[in-house]
């Protein structure tokens, strides 16, 4: 089992939701977060003064999957989460940790029966 968390765009979520429909991963949770990474940020006017705006909205998914659905659920994440064809600074990450154990709170069903 993994859990996968990807940073992406927020108005990329919907391409990345459908592309994740289309390999059958439907369990997904989904966060509003804030952070940086090449962007640095960005300068914004307010009022007639320059303001650094050091934070970025982006999205946050957190989707745990069985091995089986790893590579699919990448792929899919970087089909729906990249700007055009070659992709742009700012499109986000995936990262893929170990998951030890998953436990379904309803039934109390473990491991990869609980995913």
């Amino acid at each position: 089992m993994k859990l996968i968390i990807a940073v992406i765009q927020p108005t990329r979520l919907e391409e990345v939701k459908t592309a994740l429909s289309e390999v059958e991963v439907f369990r997904l949770t989904v966060m509003d977060v804030q952070g940086f990474g090449r962007q640095k940020g960005q300068t914004e006017m307010y009022r007639g003064h320059q303001v650094a705006v050091n934070l970025l909205r982006k999205v946050q998914l957190q989707i745990a999957v069985n091995e089986e659905f790893v590579e699919p659920t990448i792929s899919a994440i970087i089909k729906g989460g990249r700007t055009g064809k070659s992709g742009e600074i700012g499109d986000g990450k995936i990262f893929v940790l170990p998951l030890e154990d998953a436990i379904r709170i309803r039934t109390g069903e473990r491991g990869t029966e609980a995913i």
